[in-house]
This record gives C-alpha cells, structure tokens and sequence, in this order.
C-alpha cells in the first residue's frame, strides 16, 4: 500500500530517499529548510552541489512551506545532520502530525546533550513518537545509481521496522530489521569517527595493514561503548556495524575518511571545513564521543588519538607513535580471565 511520505531535508541522502521511495510507488514531499535551496532543485530537479547528475522524480513535491509539508502525509524521513536536527524539528514542531512514525537516516550524537537522532526528535516534541532509525552501508552517490545495497531498520516496536523494510524494499536496496536502535544509532554515530582515522592513514600512506588494524579495533571500541549504553553486541557486526564501518572507511566518496586524508596530508581542519559543501557528521560526534566514553568508563584509544589531532592540534605522527606503542595487551580477554 503506498505511503505519502515527507522528507526533512534536501542534501544527498534525502534525494537519494526521494529516489528510492518514488520507484517503490510512494507519494513524496522533499521539504528544505532554505527556500533558495528548493528553488534551484526546482528548476532541473537536480542536486547539483551535492548529487550532481541524479535526477529527483517529478512526481517529488518540492516545498519550504513549514505547515503544507505535512499535509496528509503517514511518514516522515528525518534526513537531517544531527547537529541542525534540534534546530529543524524546533521550526517544525507546530506543524508536525501525531501518531506518525518518524524515521531517522542521520548518523551522530549531538553536541552538549549527547542524544542520539530518534532522541532528539522526541526531546523536541515533548512525545514519544514511534521512531525507527535507517542505517548501514550506504553511500549516496552509489544508492543514486541504483546499485544493489542493503541497510538495517531499527525500532523498538518491530511492526514499525518491518513498515519501514516494506516501504523502503526495491529490488536493489534490501531492507532488514532489527529492535536495537541504540546500537544501530550509535554504529552509525561512531563509525565516523573511525573513518576519519582511516583518511589520515591513507593521508599518511600508511598502507592497508595499517588500515585493517584500525577497522578491526576501531570496531572493538565502537561495540565497548554500545554494550555500554544498553546495545546488542551482535548489533556491531551486522550491516549498521561492520558493514557501515567498512564502507565508510576504504569508500573514496566518504566525507568523513575524506576529512582525515587531508589532515593526514597536512592540512588544517577549519580550512577542509570552510570547503566542504556538505557535513562530515564524524567532526562534532568526536565530541560527543569523547564525553561519553568518559561517561561510561569506556577506553576508546582510537578515538581519543582522532579528538587530540581535532582539537588539540596533535601532530597526526605522533598521535599514531602513541597508538602504537601503548601498553602491549592480550587482543581478547579469555573466559577464565573474566570469571
């Protein structure tokens, strides 16, 4: 059965949405939160700046109006950075239907609050809306050429997940479900932040052992803090886990490892900012990390070696000498050593 679906937010991942949802027959609204913005895409259905060549369906209703955006509509596909999502859903609250599920494709933890994307929103409305959050590995630009990828939805009520499988499902995009939408939320958060070690790696020519050493620790830190917070362990080694994280760092088309090769290259973080047309979600959820890594008592190296050359302008060698030549440890701690 179709569904009338609004998209919040018009960057690369709310087209390719647009996209997606018009081949599974769905009715779409794409809302942006500049006017200007809606007026270029308007004009040849194209995301120039972001998506360049992908072309948005005509049949995708293209709006800035705050209150028509809902009109009749029985989703919402939250697809903005986390760090403006408090921001948007503030301006849009009036408007915003009830007893409406809310979906969330936005990967990182906001500053100060330390909230996932699904927690904001409902922070916002002052409601606990049934939400589900869409993650894994997808790169826009590939999902725009209609190449085969899959992707997990997460709620704590399944019947919302599988609602959300059976809307997004196409023949090229394979939709599982699972209830762990912390952990799927914090996979998609974290593995950013991995990412951007990656880049500088790369940035570095440190080569691939260097790079599949840091994935696979980088894993064993990402799932250390979900567990944490209440997550599933088997979370972290499916698609929002394992497969985000891979793609993310080795995908030349990823923002985030794209930040860390030219740090690693040499330059200087607010001049990469200053040039980018879109958001790296890694650079605040670093932040983020840091605060809650302290939170719950959880060691995170690789995370705090990204925060120190961030943020506390340490030389990315040294940074990587610290990592190396940490106290030597088992890889794995042993049952009889947890007992």
């Amino acid at each position: 059965m179709p569904e009338r679906v609004t998209i919040l937010g018009d960057g690369a991942m709310a087209t390719v949405c647009s996209m997606l949802l018009c081949a599974g027959g769905h009715n779409v609204t794409l809302w942006g939160a500049f006017e200007e913005s809606i007026d270029r895409l308007r004009q040849n259905r194209e995301n120039q700046r972001l998506l360049p060549g992908a072309r948005i369906p005509s049949t995708v209703r293209l709006t800035g109006n705050d209150k028509s955006c809902f009109d009749d509509c029985t989703l919402i596909l939250s697809a903005v950075p986390t760090q403006f999502m408090r921001q948007v859903w503030t301006r849009l609250r009036p408007s915003v239907p009830r007893n409406v599920p809310i979906v969330s494709v936005a990967k990182g933890i906001e500053n100060g609050s330390l909230l996932r994307p699904t927690q904001i929103v409902a922070d916002v409305l002052g409601v606990r809306p049934e939400t589900a959050a869409l993650s894994g590995p997808n790169i826009a630009a590939e999902l725009a050429q209609y190449l085969p990828a899959t992707a997990v939805a997460a709620a704590e009520n399944l019947e919302v997940a599988r609602r959300v499988q059976a809307v997004f499902s196409t023949q090229w995009f394979r939709i599982y479900t699972n209830s762990d939408v912390i952990g799927t939320e914090l996979a998609g958060a974290l593995k950013n932040v991995v990412a951007i070690a990656a880049g500088i790696l790369d940035g570095l020519s440190a080569g691939n052992n260097a790079k599949a050493a840091l994935v696979t620790r980088g894993l064993v830190e990402i799932s250390r803090l979900g567990m944490a917070m209440g997550a599933c362990e088997d979370t972290f080694q499916g698609l929002a886990g394992l497969g985000d994280l891979l793609t993310t760092c080795v995908s030349p088309e990823g923002r985030n490892r794209a930040v860390g090769q030219k740090i690693g290259q040499g330059k200087k973080l607010a001049d990469i900012l200053s040039g980018m047309n879109s958001v790296a979600e890694g650079v605040a959820t670093t932040r983020s990390v840091r605060e809650l890594s302290r939170r719950h008592h959880v060691e995170m190296p690789i995370c705090d070696a990204v925060y120190s050359v961030l943020f506390e302008d340490k030389d990315v060698l040294h940074a990587l000498s610290d990592l190396m030549s940490r106290e030597r440890k088992p890889e794995h701690i042993t049952r009889d050593e947890r007992q």
